[in-house]
This record gives structure tokens, C-alpha cells and sequence, in this order.
């Protein structure tokens, strides 16, 4: 069976000793989040705080801070499966033909099988109200000079208004009074797009934030998954059945039924409004900005919810563990692409959107910019700000192998390259400007004649097999 909801998710961390809960009584203003990021910084547990002033709703963190949490939330240990499943999708032939058809039953029912089930009602229809107030629950505020208190972990649900297209995405909102607060999608995010999309029209976007629910779920809100596939697809493709959803009271839109919360409203594009500063997930407060604002008008909750959050500031935290599981599980996507691919890593530190690692099959010159090129044209990856592309015997989750590979196959002059006035992250405190800026490729796979590399390659030094097998052999007499 798998996990349907955040209590089963914490009844599983609990059962693996993942999932500490605080019961002295304790403040959403800094401290909780002081407290989760401590736990955090030392691969510390889960969190569920059972008191927290002011408010009869306990607040979990840090449930996705490591791999093992991850692991458990997304039951299996090998995320190169969710994007596998996505590209054997793609590549399922049509079945012509009654026999044929009888034959490929199998493999179409696991693609019906992972679609989202409307339901009448779920957990989270238990209390609705159109009198909803963002004052009722425990929102918290993480820094000194955040501009106040911040949604960090709502997925937020819009579809798109031509194709009717589910998407959720993870966009932090600052509450600005009990209905109102600011929706920070930035410009290059799904959910921009769609609030474009409506502007255009001057029309408001129907939106739901949604607190909870199936890990899957979470992490597909998360997951930069390929234009046009609905991300309630993609949950039930990550976790092999489909999620159950249910229509809002007030909004027409469907969302998760076994989520905690759901705040039904629109985000009005002709409302903008200053937001932040807030302190992000580069490390670094994110300056004042105008967004557009969300309005409140109607919750949906089961009778006793848990306020599900996370906190952001200088990597390594929780988001990063979210990132790896994202690199992982797309690692098969960008092999259908750029088939001569064999690995890909975008390390914490890098805050993932700064920094990534490519190693590849060299059968040609120029392959290594080839390949940067491409991965810079496809979705997210286009806000990478630094490639290094290495040959297929660096491990590229070795950040020493990598630096080696750099100094000893890379020249500076002939193999590093500069691209001017390109799209950024809008959170890149480096850029020049707010989303334009440079991208940066190293090409460090070893250079040959055809790339006009005139000197001879030198021999890498190894262990003979002789010698290999000897001390193999003798090696537990060595007393070592």
C-alpha cells in the first residue's frame, strides 16, 4: 500500500526513528524555525512541534531532510525510476489490432492507473468555510529581516487557462493581512505563465494553496516535470497509483483530498504589491520585488490539521535532499535527449540552480558544447548558470574528481565559455540584472587532434593488473 497521507508519513518516519516531536510549547516567530534549521545543519530528525503558541495546530518540519525520509516518503531507494517510468511512457508503441491489443492491457492499465480519481469528498473536506483567515494558522517567520510571516511549503494549485492543464508548484507567499498575501511565482515559473496568461485575458486565476498531503505529491509540486503533463499525473506516476482529488468550495479547481489544508482563492495580476526582503535559499535576503496578490475566499481542512513547512537559508537543508531526489529522477529524461549522457549532478552548495556536472561518452570534437547547448534549452536547466562537462570515467558526485578532471583536461582560454544576456533564477544574488545574465560552460573532457590538441596524450597512471591481483589476494595478511 502506499503512504495516502502526511500521518501515514509520519507514523512511517516515527516507526524508523526519523520523526522527533516537541512537546514544551514553542513560537512560529524565529524560533521554530531557528530550531528546525539547527536539527537540520546536523542531518538531525523530523520535527513535529505538538504546542505551538497560540495555536491548536502542530507544525511538522524537516520531514524531507534527508534521503533516508525521502526513501521512505517516496517508497523506493532508486529515484532514477520516476523519470524511467515517464520516458517508457513515451516511447510505448500504439497497439493496432485486437491480439496486439490484448497483449499491451498490461502497460496501459499502469499508465490509467497512476490518473487522479475525482471524489465526491476526502479528509480535507471534514471543515469548509468562506470565512478563512491566514491569522488561523501557525505561519511562521524564519529570519530577523524577513518582511514577515511566510507560506514556505504550499503547493499551489492553478491549471492552465487555454488547455485546462493541472499544475502545482512550490512558491513562497507573504502574508499581508488575514485574506490577502503575495504569490512570489517568478517569471520563469508555471504558475507566472498561467497568471500571464490571465492578465492578458483580465481575468483573475482561480488558485488553491494546498498544506499536506501524499509525499508524492509534495515532491511532484516540486519537480520541474516536462511542459504540458499534468502534475497530478506525475504524482500518481511517482508513486505508481493515481491520487484522489476533490473539488473546492468557492474556486473551480480540483486538489488532493487526503491533503491537511486547502485555501481556496484567486491571484488577481492587476494587484501587485511589494515583496520581501526574505531570506532565501541562496543564503541571502531576496531584495523588495512587486508580485501579484493572492486573495483569500474559502478554506477547506480536516477537523484537526497539521501545518506541514519548511525553512530555506544557506545550503545544506532540507530543499537540497528535495533537489537530489529531483536530480535523480530526471536523469532518464535527459538521457532520451542527449542520449550520450552517462550521469548528472547538481550539488547542494551550488543551491542546484548554480551549478551542474555532466559526464558523458565522447565520440566527437566539440561534444562537451554540444551537450551544454542542448541541456541549456530544456526547461529549468535553462537557469543553470554553470556547466562542467567531464568525460564518463569522473564521477561527477566526487567534487575532488571533478576539480582534476578541470585541471588537467580544461584550458582555460580554449575550453571555458561565456554566454552574455541569458535568462537567470530570479533568485541569483550575482546577476546584474533581475533574471538576465551569464552562463558559464567548462568543457574538461579529455581534448583530442580532431579538437586541436597538437601535443601527445599523456598516459594516466594505474595499477597494473598483476600487481592489482596480487596485493588483492594477499590483502588480509597485510594486518591492515
Amino acid at each position: 500500500m502506499v503512504i495516502k497521507d502526511i500521518r501515514e508519513f509520519i507514523s512511517e518516519l516515527e516507526k524508523h526513528g526519523e520523526l522527533k516531536r516537541v512537546k514544551v510549547q514553542v513560537d512560529t516567530d524565529l524560533e521554530i524555525a531557528e530550531i528546525l534549521r539547527r536539527e537540520m545543519y546536523s542531518n538531525g530528525s523530523a520535527i513535529l512541534f505538538e504546542n505551538v503558541k497560540g495555536f491548536d495546530i502542530p507544525v511538522l518540519g524537516n520531514a524531507f531532510g534527508s534521503m533516508k525520509r525521502l526513501e521512505i516518503g517516496l517508497e523506493m531507494t532508486d529515484f532514477t525510476e520516476i523519470g524511467q517510468r515517464i520516458a517508457d511512457m513515451t516511447k510505448m508503441d500504439i497497439p493496432s489490432g485486437i491480439l496486439n491489443k490484448i497483449k499491451k492491457l498490461p502497460e496501459l492499465s499502469k499508465m490509467t492507473a497512476s490518473f487522479p480519481k475525482l471524489e465526491t469528498n476526502g479528509p480535507v473536506t471534514e471543515i469548509t468555510s468562506s470565512n478563512a483567515s491566514f491569522d488561523d494558522l501557525p505561519i511562521l517567520k524564519s529570519w530577523p529581516n524577513d518582511a514577515g510571516r511566510f507560506i514556505t511549503l504550499g503547493l499551489i494549485a492553478t491549471k492552465h487557462p487555454e488547455t485546462g492543464v493541472r499544475n502545482l508548484g512550490v512558491y513562497r507567499m507573504q502574508i499581508i493581512d488575514k485574506t490577502h498575501a503575495s504569490m512570489h511565482w517568478q517569471k520563469h515559473k508555471r504558475g507566472a505563465h498561467h497568471g500571464d496568461i490571465s492578465k492578458d485575458r483580465g481575468e483573475k486565476i482561480p488558485t488553491a494553496i494546498i498544506i499536506g498531503g501524499e509525499p508524492a505529491t509534495i515532491f511532484s509540486s516540486i519537480a520541474p516535470v516536462p511542459e504540458g503533463l499534468d502534475k497530478y499525473l506525475f504524482a500518481g506516476i511517482t508513486r505508481k497509483e493515481g491520487i484522489k482529488t476533490v473539488k473546492c468550495k468557492t474556486i473551480d479547481l480540483d486538489v488532493p483530498a487526503n491533503a491537511e489544508i486547502v485555501l481556496e482563492g484567486y491571484v488577481d495580476p492587476a494587484d501587485i504589491r511589494d515583496e520581501g526582503p526574505f531570506g532565501d535559499h541562496t543564503g541571502y535576503y531576496t531584495p523588495v520585488e512587486p508580485y501579484p496578490t493572492f486573495t483569500l475566499t474559502g478554506i477547506m481542512r480536516r477537523k484537526d490539521p497539521i501545518y506541514v513547512t519548511t525553512v530555506v537559508g544557506k545550503p545544506i537543508l532540507e530543499d537540497a535532499y528535495i533537489g537530489k531526489v529531483i536530480e535523480r529522477s530526471f536523469l532518464p529524461l535527459i538521457q532520451m535527449f542527449h542520449p550520450e549522457v552517462i550521469d548528472f549532478s547538481m550539488p547542494a552548495a551550488g543551491w542546484f540552480q548554480g551549478f551542474a556536472i555532466i559526464s558523458i561518452k565522447k565520440r566527437y570534437p566539440g561534444q562537451a558544447k554540444k551537450v551544454m547547448m542542448g541541456l541549456w534549452g530544456m526547461g529549468q536547466l535553462s537557469l543553470t548558470k554553470m556547466f562542467v562537462v567531464v568525460d564518463e570515467d569522473i564521477n561527477v558526485h566526487d567534487i575532488n574528481d571533478v576539480i582534476w578532471a578541470i585541471t588537467t583536461r580544461a584550458d582555460a582560454a580554449r575550453d571555458t565559455m561565456i554566454i552574455n544576456n541569458t535568462p537567470t533564477d530570479t533568485l541569483d544574488p550575482a546577476s546584474p540584472l533581475i533574471n538576465l545574465g551569464s552562463k558559464m560552460g567548462i568543457d574538461a573532457t579529455q581534448k583530442t587532434r580532431d579538437e586541436g590538441y597538437e601535443r601527445e596524450i599523456q598516459q594516466l597512471v594505474k595499477v597494473d593488473d598483476k600487481t592489482k591481483s596480487l596485493v588483492d589476494t594477499k590483502w588480509s595478511e597485510y594486518g591492515l
